[in-house]
């Protein structure tokens, strides 16, 4: 039996950032709250006020609204004077949390804490008795889902995604035919039966919701080049039919992955280019010590992704499934050609271009 030594030093280190941790969760959870309440925008356009001044500007209660304004001064987000009781949100914080930054807004990611949160009695659960949680237990995950996708997929699509494909952009101007599996809302497929009308898309996803969320923007835009359909990805039975399919962010969460690449290399056409958006990991934990992200990324997956698939008696692949497992089931799908590629501006996601 060893005895071990211990290193004092090393534990008020790690009683340090188990505070840092707990303070920076609680800051995370009232971000959220300032994003949906537009309560950052508010001050972004405001001079140094009072909470009242905040509050009436926000159309929100005086007493919530200083509150939250205790957490985001002593949080080093919100600067005070307590010369004339004034707050003020300075233009380098307001660049990273508010809606004007469009793709820098980073308090649109914060929401996915209390989203997780709301099925934590679920996941607990879950670690006792296996299994998993169902989609339909979480609220509001595909609102923050398509916000999240505007930001990271949406904004980048036309000038820096297609371009990684050589004559992609050429073939849509033309007229191709465009498959979205696991399509969300619809933003990207819309976005795209907009710029190319001679091309013809079509969205599949599980979600009823999403789907009618696709239609009604699709109707909007007066869009005759996409349709949409509620589809479970792994029960696609087409052969041959289109030039190009695309899933963004959307295979790590199905709950059969290896039939759903299968079935996209059969719906692809012979000389037709699969586009597959997904995280960028690697598949052994220790390849991601470095990843800036990754704690939020294993947390998504343990109570979403990997959850969710479970929930239907899937593999629970996980968000992080990386490259390596990644690279292994597109082979096994069929696919004989795979070139990864990354965005500059983008550390979260690969995207791989696959060919049969």
């Amino acid at each position: 039996m060893t005895t071990q030594t211990f290193d004092t030093t090393k534990a008020e280190s790690f009683a340090g950032r188990m505070l840092d941790i707990i303070n920076s969760s609680a800051i995370a959870l009232m971000t959220s709250i300032g994003h949906r309440t537009q309560l950052f925008d508010t001050m972004a356009q405001l001079p140094p006020a009072t909470s009242s001044q905040i509050a009436a500007a926000a159309g929100l209660n005086e007493r919530y609204v200083r509150e939250w304004l205790g957490a985001m001064v002593t949080g080093r987000i919100v600067d005070y004077d307590p010369s004339n009781y004034t707050y003020s949100l300075p233009a380098e914080h307001a660049a990273f949390v508010t809606r004007a930054t469009s793709t820098d807004n980073m308090a649109v990611f914060t929401q996915f804490i209390p989203v997780l949160g709301s099925v934590e009695e679920q996941i607990i659960d879950c670690f006792y008795k296996g299994g998993g949680v169902p989609y339909s237990e979480y609220k509001r995950f595909q609102a923050v889902m398509a916000e999240d996708s505007s930001q990271t997929t949406v904004s980048a699509l036309l000038d820096h995604i297609l371009p990684l494909i050589p004559g992609l952009t050429a073939a849509l101007q033309e007229g191709i035919a465009v498959l979205d599996v696991g399509c969300g809302c619809g933003q990207a497929i819309n976005q795209l039966a907009q710029a190319f009308p001679n091309s013809q898309f079509t969205g599949y996803d599980f979600s009823q919701e999403a789907i009618a969320t696709a239609q009604a923007q699709a109707q909007r835009w007066k869009l005759s080049n996409v349709k949409f359909q509620v589809k479970d990805a792994a029960t696609i039975e087409e052969s041959d039919r289109y030039d190009l399919i695309a899933t963004f962010d959307a295979i790590h969460d199905q709950a059969q992955p290896d039939i759903v690449l299968h079935n996209i290399y059969k719906a692809l056409r012979p000389d037709g280019v699969y586009l597959m958006q997904d995280i960028h990991a690697q598949t052994d934990v220790a390849g991601n010590l470095d990843h800036p992200t990754a704690p939020f990324l294993y947390t998504i997956s343990c109570m979403h992704c990997m959850t969710v698939s479970l929930a239907y008696g899937g593999m629970g692949l996980g968000t992080m499934w990386g490259q390596q497992q990644a690279l292994q089931m597109l082979s096994k799908a069929g696919f004989s050609q795979v070139e990864i590629k990354q965005l500059e501006h983008d550390f979260i996601n690969d995207y791989y271009i696959v060919r049969p």
